[in-house]
């Protein structure tokens, strides 16, 4: 492999392991919110311990978030020195904006969360968790905008490199409008799985039934919302690819010739490079439904789109790997739904105020825990290899954004290096989810402040 492979690889673990952080923060932060909220509205205990409980998960997560990120910003300036030159002035403003305002604001306030129990006015200590889950939306919108402008590239003009003419342009994106509500509803599926997942293993065992009940039910329901909002705004996100990115919609389904109309493949066996099915199970249309929104339209092949791009842009095969873009597409959206109906089972068996679990309930929803990952996973690996051959879509290709003074064996060291490193934060990471998702929420009469006493709770 030489540096350039390099490169990608280490760019792609290290994206993949740390977006695995961060959909649980945008999501958990979001639910100890609600169930913050529903003690200082009810005072009801269970509603306390319940908010403790999960904002310790919640912060675990959260530190880990900040260490995986800051390797991203390190990769950037090492090996990927001339993409960094290219797009600097554009990414300056968001990532700016990001951690200046996004960061901070979620810092602080979550900070003032953390110590202020016995220090804050009840709705003034509730407002500062809603601050942090508020923060957490506006920074995911300002990293978009940057990928965004990777995946459909406005506001700008070439000079040597891209200069930012246009900040509301970035900022404003037709991709990122669509790519935005579509990762939230993602990270809310993720946080919402936590919650199912962990409170399922302890009503297993009957443990405080009181606290776990509300918090399944919770996180079930806020996993319906995430899918059923992720399908809505990924078919609005699928009309938009078409538009901007045709050959990574043609990729998805690995449609060489164009067709009028085109179906879905739900499951397909052929060639390595998906070039001659074998066998293929088909929904008639549908690929039309989800690329132009009518059931006879008419959607590219690859083979057409790769003949105009070597008009538009010169000799060259623009065509990602179209088995890797084919089987991401359809695992990342069958982890989504599995992890839907996880929770539809959930909230069926537990309706009526009573729990009506049986063994193997239970262990599907404590195992669904690896679903939202998979399908963020396959997610991000979809959206950024099926947008090959280009690093910034028609300005340049990947194999020009590397870093030129940058050897193989550099690359591989510093790739060794963080991989062995994000294992042992991995393991960190799993030790101290599992030791605090195991403990039963903290007792409310010992852990709440006392008569002139010093905070007994803190994080």
């Amino acid at each position: 492999m030489d540096a350039l492979d390099l490169a990608r690889l280490q760019f792609g673990i290290t994206t993949v392991y740390h977006f695995l952080f961060v959909p649980v923060t945008i999501g958990m932060s979001l639910m100890v919110a609600i169930l913050n909220t529903a003690w200082v509205r009810t005072g009801k205990k269970a509603y306390l311990r319940a908010t403790k409980f999960w904002g310790t998960l919640f912060l675990i997560n959260f530190a880990m978030g900040v260490v995986t990120g800051i390797v991203q910003e390190f990769q950037f300036g090492m090996n990927w020195s001339s993409y960094s030159r290219f797009v600097g002035d554009i990414f300056g403003a968001p990532l700016a904006l990001e951690a200046l305002l996004a960061f901070f604001l979620e810092s602080t306030f979550l900070g003032l969360w953390i110590f202020g129990w016995d220090r804050l006015p009840k709705r003034v200590h509730l407002a500062c968790i809603w601050v942090v889950a508020i923060g957490t939306i506006v920074s995911a919108y300002f990293i978009l905008a940057a990928n965004s402008f990777m995946q459909w590239p406005v506001g700008f003009k070439v000079d040597g490199r891209a200069e930012l003419t246009d900040f509301g342009a970035v900022l404003t994106n037709k991709v990122l409008l669509a790519t935005f509500p579509h990762t939230v509803f993602g990270c809310w599926l993720a946080g919402g799985v936590i919650l199912m997942a962990v409170s399922a293993w302890h009503l297993a065992r009957h443990r405080d039934v009181d606290v776990f009940r509300p918090s399944l039910r919770l996180g079930a329901v806020v996993v319906l919302i995430g899918a059923l909002g992720g399908l809505v705004s990924g078919d609005l996100l699928g009309k938009i690819m078409t538009q901007t990115q045709p050959m990574k919609m043609a990729a998805a389904e690995a449609l060489y010739e164009t067709q009028q109309p085109a179906p879905f493949s739900l499951f397909t066996i052929g060639t390595l490079d998906g070039t001659q099915p074998i066998f293929s199970l088909e929904i008639p249309g549908l690929l039309s439904q989800l690329a132009t929104g009518s059931f006879d339209g008419k959607v590219q092949g690859v083979n057409d789109i790769q003949a105009e791009y070597q008009k538009r842009f010169g000799p060259g095969d623009y065509r990602p790997y179209i088995p890797v873009a084919y089987w991401s597409f359809r695992l990342m959206i069958g982890f989504g739904l599995l992890a839907a109906a996880v929770a539809v089972a959930v909230l069926w068996l537990t309706r009526g105020r009573r729990i009506r679990g049986k063994d193997w309930v239970w262990r599907a929803a404590v195992w669904s825990v690896v679903l939202p990952f998979l399908a963020h996973s396959f997610g991000w690996i979809f959206t950024e290899m099926a947008r090959q051959p280009w690093i910034v879509f028609s300005q340049m290709r990947t194999l020009h954004g590397v870093s030129p003074s940058v050897g193989a064996g550099t690359v591989l060291t510093s790739l060794i290096a963080f991989t062995a490193l994000y294992g042992v934060l991995a393991a960190v990471e799993a030790g101290l989810m599992i030791k605090y998702a195991r403990v039963a929420p903290p007792d409310v009469d010992e852990s709440e402040p006392r008569d002139g006493g010093e905070m007994s709770f803190a994080y």
